[in-house]
């Protein structure tokens, strides 16, 4: 290979220093329901270094400028879902976010929006989780277990492999204008959920599932506008799963088998 050119070497040497020493603002919402009369932005400097989260940005907001600041956070592993916020314009991961992918301007950092507001960017996940339950979220198979293992297929892990995926970050929940208008709609995280469940061969509760996503709350509530796929940070297609259970629900009523 060609030798590198140490001048070139230097260059690119001072370009590396000045990107892990330039300064980053954040503008931060803030609003404590029942103490705060309305919502404000906070804005804060914060010394970037390279490969910096937003979720790191925060940490050391709170850490050296404002101890008052409230968010959530656990694996930073973007596994937990739990800092799942709105950050410029866009939902996201923010211990997956780095503020080098977002441009040179200050960075705005939302809570979840249509979610009610706990503190600062922590909303209440509580709705959003009765959804979740009201799905059975979890394998009902047969009474007697195997003596060692439920058997797949490949061809039948893949049914349910991007659905399992699902990191119940609620993105998608909170980016859905049924669930807008609608409080009582299941949303798409619970759905796709149910899809999971209901296309998993060693699952018995088949019926079940589909007679609770088959109602006006259901799955005939989504109007297929695609803001759950696009808001999800693990590219999960939500929609299909939602689609897949109405195919589903209407053989069921027709009986079809």
């Amino acid at each position: 290979p060609p030798e590198c050119d140490p001048d070139q070497m230097e260059t690119g040497r001072e370009e590396i220093l000045m990107a892990t020493s330039a300064d980053a603002t954040l503008r931060v919402f803030r609003f404590q329901p029942g103490q705060d009369e309305k919502p404000r932005f906070d804005t804060y400097h914060v010394q970037a270094k390279s490969g910096m989260t937003v979720l790191d940005a925060l940490f050391q907001v709170l850490d050296d400028q404002d101890g008052s600041l409230a968010f959530r956070y656990s694996c930073r592993g973007a596994i937990c879902g739990s800092c799942a916020m709105y950050i410029n314009g866009s939902y996201r991961l923010a211990c997956q976010t780095q503020l080098a992918n977002l441009g040179a301007g200050p960075v705005s950092v939302n809570p979840l929006p249509h979610l009610p507001i706990i503190k600062d960017l922590a909303v209440d996940m509580a709705p959003f989780f009765d959804k979740y339950e009201k799905v059975m979220p979890y394998l009902l198979g047969e009474e007697r277990p195997p003596e060692k293992e439920f058997q797949q297929s490949i061809d039948q892990r893949k049914k349910i492999d991007e659905a399992i995926d699902c990191i119940l970050c609620g993105c998608c929940y909170s980016s859905c204008p049924s669930v807008w208008t609608n409080k009582s709609y299941l949303g798409p995280a619970a759905l796709t959920k149910a899809y999971r469940f209901v296309a998993d061969s060693r699952d018995k509760a088949y019926d079940e599932r589909l007679a609770i996503v088959s109602g006006e709350e259901g799955v005939w509530r989504c109007h297929t506008i695609f803001n759950c796929v696009e808001a999800c940070p693990k590219k999960i297609n939500c929609t299909y799963s939602i689609q897949e259970l109405k195919k589903k629900t209407l053989t069921r009523r027709l009986k079809f088998w």
